[in-house]
């Protein structure tokens, strides 16, 4: 609103226009000097009805505000609990752990040497009946191997004995032939 001429308020917020003719004289209805208190409610009236931004922006600043203020304390909530839950296991639940896991261990410890000493003596006994199946695998492999010699001397035993006899009937031939030359030759 500068200076001497009029000016009236568009329905538009913040708009102003310049209102034709200036001076303070009065007009009708259309846009005359006399209406403007009209023109100035029909703004009031549109800008309240009809133009949501302002009501939309305030909602908008109010749900945001609400949002952020719960979800902080629902974060705030959230850390408060694994504080809680943190220091309840490095206070109580950690050092019973710790304990339960030096006797269990301990008593494993000692199931396992018992253990470890009973799978030793199962593979000594092993061993052992492994040196006994061989010893006896050999015994029998020998006992086999001189049954087999016994025969073969049996066989050769019996040539011996049979070229022995035929030598010895050659020789008695031969001797008895001699003897018989002899007695030719003596008498």
């Amino acid at each position: 609103m500068s200076g001497g001429s009029s000016v009236t308020v568009s329905p538009r917020k913040g708009e102003e226009f310049p209102v034709s003719g200036g001076g303070n004289k009065k007009r009708d209805s259309l846009g005359s000097a006399a209406g403007h208190p009209i023109v100035k409610d029909v703004g009031e009236i549109y800008s309240r009805l009809l133009d949501h931004r302002p009501v939309i922006q305030g909602e908008i600043r109010y749900f945001v505000k609400e949002f952020e203020e719960k979800r902080d304390f629902r974060e705030v909530r959230v850390l408060e609990n694994l504080k809680n839950t943190v220091f309840e296991a490095s206070d109580q639940t950690v050092p019973k752990c710790e304990q339960v896991l030096r006797d269990s261990l301990s008593e494993a410890l000692r199931r396992l040497q018992a253990g470890n000493e009973m799978v030793i003596r199962l593979q000594q006994r092993e061993q052992e009946e492994k040196q006994i199946e061989k010893l006896m695998a050999g015994e029998k492999q020998r006992i086999a191997q001189w049954d087999e010699f016994l025969k073969d001397q049996h066989s050769l035993r019996a040539v011996l004995d049979e070229e022995h006899t035929k030598a010895m009937e050659r020789l008695k031939e031969q001797y008895a032939i001699m003897e018989k030359d002899l007695t030719k030759h003596t008498l």
